[in-house]
């Protein structure tokens, strides 16, 4: 599929840019195509789960050419009654995209949207007057709120540009939108985790209308770690960006993700060479 077909497609809640809609009550399974992807709705069934493990190889995985995306959750074309959502984790997309290419504007609401670049540059433009370039070591945030659009693209001509995308259900709807994005230069820890993200504004990091905290390490030897669950209720999604690790037990490889709910710790080693991101979350949605 090229571009142009995608970003029409796109407007018309089909494709994979994630467009927000008033339709309100569960996803119908009849009718996926047309709502997943856009709809944001979760599926109940998946709430208060004590663990799931999500290899790499079992996400969904859409190639348009210009845009090589891989879904831990079901997004546009790609449905899973059992993977619609982690709590308010809704959408975990792990995105290539072509030299010169993106996303066309299009619209978001009442969604807390986080990028965090992996390789490259993504140029992003919105219409509150926003224009920026975000790379490695940046994380980026946007409110949605009552509604903003905006475009993203590979700034590069000569290059892929690679990037986590995570949309989290907020807890305020009707927001003020708002963009931010910071560098994690400073706050970066070897061999530790450090916070990226939280709920409060004078934290490190950035921050999101959501009792969520984002932590990511970087490990240049074995490590072995314990995370302590900050609020009481919220789950861990633990999302293996590169190396191996092993979390309560599990032995997870590159891009393999684990979720672990109703406990107040989790156990981790993480091995020589990896990069894992833990995201606490609200296993509840308001």
């Amino acid at each position: 599929m090229d571009r142009k077909t995608f970003i029409r497609n796109s407007l018309l809640g089909v494709a994979a840019t994630g467009l927000a809609t008033k339709v309100s009550g569960i996803i119908n399974p009849e009718n996926k195509v047309k709502q997943v992807g856009f709809n944001h709705l979760p599926n109940p069934k998946e709430e208060n789960m004590k663990t799931v493990v999500h290899r790499a190889a079992t996400r969904g995985h859409a190639n348009h050419g210009w845009l090589n995306s891989h879904h831990s959750f079901s997004f546009a074309n790609y449905y899973n009654p059992e993977r619609m959502n982690f709590g308010v984790l809704r959408v975990l997309n792990d995105d290539k995209v072509s030299p010169g290419m993106g996303f066309g504007t299009h619209p978001h609401d009442n969604m807390e949207i986080i990028s965090i670049p992996l390789e490259g540059d993504l140029e992003h433009k919105d219409n509150m007057g926003n224009a920026a370039v975000i790379k490695e070591g940046d994380i980026q945030v946007m409110s949605a709120g009552t509604g903003i659009q905006h475009s993203e693209y590979n700034k590069n001509k000569d290059r892929d540009v690679k990037f986590l995308q995570i949309w989290l259900f907020p807890n305020k709807k009707d927001v003020e939108p708002r963009y931010d994005q910071v560098s994690t230069a400073e706050l970066k820890k070897p061999n530790e985790f450090y916070q990226i993200l939280s709920p409060f504004a004078q934290d490190e990091g950035v921050w999101i209308h959501q009792d969520a905290w984002f932590h990511l390490g970087e490990f240049s030897k074995q490590t072995e770690a314990k995370y302590q669950i900050k609020k009481e209720g919220n789950g861990i999604y633990a999302f293996i960006i590169n190396g191996e690790a092993e979390i309560n037990g599990k032995k997870l490889e590159e891009r393999d993700a684990i979720g672990i709910s109703e406990a107040s710790e989790i156990n981790l080693t993480a091995f020589e060479g990896s990069k894992i991101l833990l995201m606490e979350v609200p296993m509840l949605i308001n």
